[in-house]
């Protein structure tokens, strides 16, 4: 999937070996007003990147797996698939923000408090690293993580102002720095310091102000994120975050030159859409 200013665009190979291709035109929250404000586009961006993730994410399996969709369309939402949505990241919530609290919360008597909220800060981290790690040895999420590294390529190679050809973007790297999972270990070190400021008493006050804070840690995430993806000339930037762009060694694999292809047909979408969008107004 690639997204672009006003459009996004799903490419997924079919089981005859062709190339299907789902593109739209995005509107409402996905462009409105609110992406444009420091801090709260951060959480924006993220309840976009979960929704539309899921409908990709849907229409590219039922492709994939030879079912029909309506019109070559991705289909829209319904209230079971928000439901799942909500119930499956309430469990992610709950795990990666509360579980490390509750891990460390009985070291309150051995240690100071400031040494335990950074134990459960380093226990955040390697959930994270555990988690990827851990899912990333599974052979379909390896080709997952094939097609991410050739998204990555081919956005470069764009950026760059190469022609979109399977050579010229094999001369970039598979890692990206403003990639999504660059975004979830900055949430992971961002939350350290945004939870150290919040207290740590009572323990009620602790679990809660983790789920209260997401908003907050996200927001500050978003900025740094964007801001070290706009300056990747400066040295000290590009040592600050070469944690995310290491993290990513496990978040992408070399893709072969039809995986590459296939980013292609999406980059190519997002940008027919938004040269229509342009001429139709």
């Amino acid at each position: 999937m690639i997204r672009g200013a006003r459009a996004m665009a799903v490419a997924v190979r079919t089981p005859e070996g062709e190339v299907a291709c789902h593109r739209e035109r995005l509107g409402g929250i996905f462009t409105g007003p609110l992406r444009r404000i420091p801090l709260v586009r951060g959480v924006v961006i993220l309840f976009e990147t979960l929704a539309l993730g899921f409908r990709a994410l849907t229409w590219s399996a039922a492709v994939a797996a030879g079912e029909p969709t309506k019109d070559g369309r991705a289909r829209a939402m319904d209230g079971a698939d928000w439901l799942f949505l909500a119930v499956t990241m309430s469990i992610a919530m709950g795990v990666f923000f509360g579980g490390p609290v509750a891990a460390t919360a009985w070291l309150d008597a051995y240690l100071p408090v400031p040494v335990v909220l950074a134990l459960e800060g380093a226990l955040r981290i390697a959930l994270l690293l555990v988690y990827i790690t851990g899912i990333g040895r599974g052979r379909d999420v390896q080709r997952v993580f094939q097609y991410h590294g050739a998204e990555h390529m081919t956005i470069a190679a764009y950026e760059d102002g190469r022609d979109l050809t399977v050579p010229a973007i094999r001369r970039y790297a598979k890692e990206h720095p403003r990639c999504g999972t660059s975004f979830l270990l900055t949430v992971a070190l961002v939350s350290v310091v945004v939870f150290s400021l919040a207290g740590a008493d009572p323990l009620w006050w602790r679990l809660g102000s983790r789920i209260i804070l997401i908003p907050v840690v996200a927001g500050v995430s978003y900025e740094a994120i964007r801001f070290a993806g706009f300056h990747q000339e400066w040295p000290l930037i590009r040592w600050l975050f070469a944690g995310n762009i290491a993290l990513q060694k496990l978040t992408t694999r070399v893709p072969d030159d039809e995986q590459i292809r296939v980013a292609i047909v999406a980059l190519d979408a997002v940008r027919a859409e938004e040269a229509r969008i342009d001429h139709v107004g």
